[in-house]
């Protein structure tokens, strides 16, 4: 019995030591810590919107054809630079040419039996006026001078249509530009029926390109025109390429449940490295501040921790609830070895560094984080044990 209560007694002793240890000892650990610090430098801010998107020529001119018929001669290919007016292809004219020969002689017949009975018409009216001719032959010559009018005028409207489908059968560019796709063959059949068969697609000006970029519509809102923006293009993956936002299109697309807005980009392509169909990868920037006193935003979260354990002294720690002045913030800077809270007056912020206003210089060095400093060299540790750089100093003591 008596040694079962000295088994429970020194029990009880060691559990005691233990959970002295877990206090004291992981307090002690937990002031072995380094301040990882940053320096406020000068550079640009900004907030930016990422989508995709494809280049695409600013006009783009699908030539095709109004009539049926065989492609006689190609004048034009690939990459081809052509001119408003140039001819870049003829179709086969024989059945067009017999068409037009047709509706000339129907026509000329026309012409001749409208001008007979208009002669007649007007003949028989001055005599039916003098009352020398019966009404019947007056109404009779009229009947035929209108059927006649009527006739001529028929064949006049089909005279024209197959002098313009004549036309039709040589093909000419309607703009200055670069061919970019060929879609027909010398001899190759086309037929007009209810869609244009398209023969060629030119490109107006391959130094003026565009992209059209899909924006996802919980990044639309922020896209405005006139933003600048860069882009690059697998193509050149060295390269960045700059444009502007020109256009915003109300209309909305879905696909797989994801609504997504197109965004026209201007970009000039003086080297012609921008060509159509790429991919490009586009950053729009929807806010920008140039040439500011920026540091990371981390900084802003920072709150030192007493290595003691202890609340710091009245004064040394502002408060951790945020100023009444939302633009106010609070940060730690460091001045000679001592850490001393300032407010600062920050701008914009772009989730990795923030804008500031006023109340920091360029050059100086604020805390960001908070590190354990466990296997560091016991020399470098050591330099944390003691006390805390944010704690005040007795006076007289070297900061």
């Amino acid at each position: 019995m008596k040694r079962k209560k000295v088994i429970i007694l020194t029990l009880s002793v060691l559990a005691v030591v233990a959970i002295l240890w877990v206090i004291f000892g992981r307090k002690s650990q937990s002031t072995n810590y380094i301040i990882e610090t940053a320096t406020a430098t000068r550079g640009d801010v900004s907030e930016a919107v990422t989508a995709t998107g494809t280049i695409e020529p600013v006009t783009k001119v699908d030539v095709g054809t109004q009539v049926s018929g065989i492609i006689d001669k190609l004048y034009a290919d690939y990459n081809s630079v052509v001119t408003k007016g140039q001819l870049i292809a003829e179709m086969d004219k024989v059945t067009l040419q017999s068409e037009l020969t047709s509706q000339q002689a129907t026509y000329d017949g026309a012409k001749a039996e409208y001008e007979y009975q208009e002669k007649n018409y007007l003949r028989n009216k001055a005599l039916h006026e003098k009352q020398l001719i019966s009404d019947t032959e007056f109404e009779e010559s009229t009947y035929n001078y209108a059927k006649a009018k009527s006739a001529y005028e028929s064949s006049e409207a089909n005279l024209a249509k197959a002098k313009r489908n004549l036309a039709y059968a040589t093909i000419t560019s309607p703009i200055d530009g670069v061919v970019i796709s060929r879609a027909v063959e010398e001899g190759q059949t086309v037929a007009a029926g209810f869609e244009t068969p398209t023969l060629f697609t030119i490109a107006a000006d391959l130094t003026q390109m565009q992209v059209i970029a899909d924006v996802d519509e919980a990044d639309i809102g922020g896209v405005k025109e006139g933003q600048r923006v860069e882009f690059t293009v697998d193509a050149y993956p060295n390269d960045t390429f700059e444009g502007t936002v020109t256009q915003v299109r109300l209309e909305a697309t879905e696909e797989s449940n994801v609504v997504t807005y197109e965004v026209v980009i201007s970009a000039h392509n003086p080297d012609l490295k921008l060509k159509p169909g790429l991919t490009a990868n586009v950053t729009i920037f929807i806010a920008e501040r140039r040439n500011v006193v920026n540091i990371p935003v981390k900084a802003l979260r920072f709150v030192p921790d007493p290595p003691s354990g202890e609340a710091p002294a009245t004064g040394q720690m502002p408060p951790q609830e945020a100023p009444a002045n939302d633009s106010l913030k609070i940060i730690w800077v460091q001045e000679n070895n001592t850490w001393t809270p300032r407010k600062v007056k920050v701008g914009m912020d772009n989730s990795v560094n923030v804008e500031i206003c006023s109340g920091l210089n360029e050059g100086e060095v604020v805390a960001i984080d908070r590190k354990s400093n466990a296997g560091l060299p016991a020399a470098q540790a050591s330099g944390n044990k003691e006390e805390s750089p944010f704690m005040p100093k007795p006076p007289g003591k070297k900061k």
